[in-house]
């Protein structure tokens, strides 16, 4: 079996991943900050150590400043949520993805208004003095995508920081697609929210997302309850990360991100992002030989994430899929990818594309059954 799927989530996950996870279910399965035992005391730990290793890895300000969520969507809901009021006015991109455009639809419709920014070319670039034209006096959050689970697109995040930060303004990112894949400093581009997963490009279980909060958002609570801090007060503590972790989190994921996080540092993110641009520019290469193959890239080696989408003719993506799922044992995604902005900016809504997704642990041997698949398929 070739696995193509890791803008998904990535498969396999490291061993370390695995027996982390599993052995903290057995050994520190507390309830962290929900008890002083040992059990508890256990798992509190490992959460703030994950907190800190995730904090150093985009270069956060203060551990304090990263919460753990359910999911990047979930991260995305509690930062446009708790930060858009009625009247307020949004600038996003032509390539959001639908965890920004549905919480960001319901927004709308409760007052909140919005400016989509038209890409400026074929691979779906969005330029930053277009951004820049769009903001008006009730601008107050510029969102955009980090990279483009469609084509792969990396998005100059620090261009539109700057942006945000001349007009004073409030810039996330949904860096779902790029965490792990590229280094990310969050003070650097002058990120204000972050929010992306662990199981993602971060080689992490599902489960657990992060939202970083820098320190120029007042963000509102869009959940409360139980933190196991402050408990005599009827009232949401206002300590970070407190505030915004209530109930009882995954620690197990929380754990196993943690290992992932630790597999990334001692691999070393420079080894693991040279691999995946081998592998992805090795599809680009053979796949842009073969007759009756339309691929979906970017231009610029250097804004390519390890995603590709690529259409066949006079065959529709979905049959592509079954084709190589059922054929070939490889598995890829096919159809809007949850992107149909996206592929509206890309032209190719609304049947959509195949997309191939290569990881760290695929191999140049995967790539070439791959391409050869895809050419036996284009012939036929």
């Amino acid at each position: 079996m070739i696995y193509l799927d890791n803008a998904a989530t990535s498969w396999p996950k490291p061993e370390i991943v695995y027996q982390t996870m599993d052995r903290f279910l057995r050994e520190k399965g507390g309830n962290p900050g929900h008890g002083s035992h040992s059990l508890a005391e256990a798992a509190r730990q490992t959460v703030d150590e994950t907190r800190m290793l995730t904090a150093r890895f985009i270069n956060a300000p203060g551990i304090e400043r990263i919460v753990f969520t359910l999911n990047c969507t979930d991260s995305i809901n509690m930062g446009l949520k708790g930060f858009l009021k009625p009247g307020d006015h949004v600038i996003i991109s032509g390539m959001e993805h639908n965890a920004v455009i549905h919480p960001l639809s319901k927004l709308i419709w409760q007052g909140v208004k919005a400016t989509r920014i038209p890409v400026s070319g074929t691979d779906g670039i969005t330029r930053a003095e277009d951004i820049e034209k769009a903001i008006t006096p009730m601008t107050r959050m510029i969102l955009i995508n980090h990279a483009s689970n469609v084509n792969g697109l990396l998005q100059p995040v620090e261009e539109y920081g700057q942006v945000a930060r001349r007009h004073n303004l409030i810039f996330m990112v949904d860096a779902a697609q790029s965490a792990g894949h590229v280094p990310i400093d969050v003070q650097a581009a002058n990120i204000d929210l972050l929010a992306f997963s662990a199981h993602k490009g971060m080689l992490g279980p599902p489960g657990v997302g992060v939202l970083y909060i820098g320190p120029r958002v007042d963000l509102d609570t869009t959940r409360e309850g139980g933190t196991g801090t402050f408990s005599e007060s009827e009232d949401q503590p206002e300590v970070m990360p407190h505030r915004f972790e209530s109930g009882t989190l995954n620690t197990s994921g929380i754990a196993g991100f943690g290992a992932g996080l630790k597999f990334i540092r001692e691999t070393g993110l420079e080894r693991i992002i040279a691999h995946e641009n081998m592998l992805i520019t090795m599809l680009k290469k053979e796949l842009s030989k073969v007759p009756g193959v339309d691929l979906f890239y970017t231009i610029e080696e250097s804004r390519q994430l390890p995603v590709l989408s690529f259409n066949i003719n006079e065959h529709a993506p979905g049959e592509v899929g079954v084709i190589l799922d059922q054929i070939f044992d490889i598995k890829v995604r096919t159809g809007l990818h949850c992107s149909p902005v996206a592929h509206k900016s890309l032209r190719t809504f609304p049947s959509g594309t195949v997309r191939v997704s290569p990881g760290f642990f695929n191999t140049v041997e995967d790539m070439e059954m791959t391409i050869e698949a895809i050419k036996k398929i284009a012939i036929s």
